[in-house]
């Protein structure tokens, strides 16, 4: 019998392997100076998924320079990802994303501003999820996923209930979760899956908490899109109990 394939002609056989819930890893051929920063720069700041994670995980970062550690699983272009380092000098962000033309644009913005409080996984972010220890993580963003709109896709939709689950794991008691989507099936599919996850509560008081995107989460590529093209945007934010 032959094996289970993705659009992209990847292997999805064995009942333990996962899903893909993203799409093509490269775009246009890099530049000669993209490619230095894919071979030199990229290791100089990769998660090394190969040894433990260090405790506390804020070790990952220069000593004492930061306090908390956020993730973003997804950073696509990297805007709101080098906006948060920028922003927040103090708070390590881990970036994931497994499309290339994104992950050097992150490269490129680490350079020219000289942000030392990036590490970056240019690979699925589950991987990361597992490498994580329990309650590390004090806020995670996952924002504008891929809406996989397709019914045969749906199951390829990353913000799901093992995702989840996942999360809860990673980020300590009163933390925070933030998902973003312009796509109000898969809105209504995350509210869903958050409610067989007990371990997160929406903050949401009225409906303005959801229909406004808060000052400190700036726009991405893909919501500027959405709002080219008419679609209204969901903002939510969960609170790890």
């Amino acid at each position: 019998m032959a094996a289970d394939t993705d659009d992209q002609g990847n292997d999805d056989s064995g009942a333990s392997r996962e899903l893909r819930s993203f799409g093509r890893r490269r775009g246009r051929v890099l530049s000669a100076r993209q490619q230095a920063l894919w071979d030199v720069d990229l290791p100089r700041v990769a998660l090394d998924l190969a040894a433990n994670a260090p405790s506390p995980l804020t070790r990952l970062f220069a000593p004492a320079a930061v306090s908390e550690v956020w993730l973003e699983i997804g950073f696509g272009g990297g805007e709101h990802l080098v906006w948060q380092a920028a922003d927040n000098p103090k708070v390590g962000l881990i970036g994931c994303e497994p499309f290339e033309d994104g992950v050097v644009k992150v490269l490129t913005a680490i350079e020219e501003q000289r942000l030392a409080n990036i590490r970056l996984h240019a690979d699925d972010a589950r991987d990361v999820l597992r490498w994580l220890p329990e309650g590390s993580i004090d806020r995670a963003f996952v924002l504008f996923p891929d809406p996989w709109p397709k019914r045969k896709h749906l199951k390829r939709r990353l913000v799901a209930e093992p995702l989840l689950a996942q999360l809860a794991r990673v980020i300590r008691p009163g933390g925070q979760l933030r998902l973003g989507t312009d796509i109000a099936d898969y809105a209504r599919t995350m509210l869903m899956a958050m409610q067989h996850t007990p371990a997160f509560r929406w903050t949401a008081a009225g409906p303005d908490d959801w229909r406004i995107r808060p000052t400190d989460w700036p726009e991405t590529r893909y919501e500027a899109k959405a709002v080219r093209e008419g679609r209204t945007s969901s903002y939510l934010l969960f609170e790890r109990v």
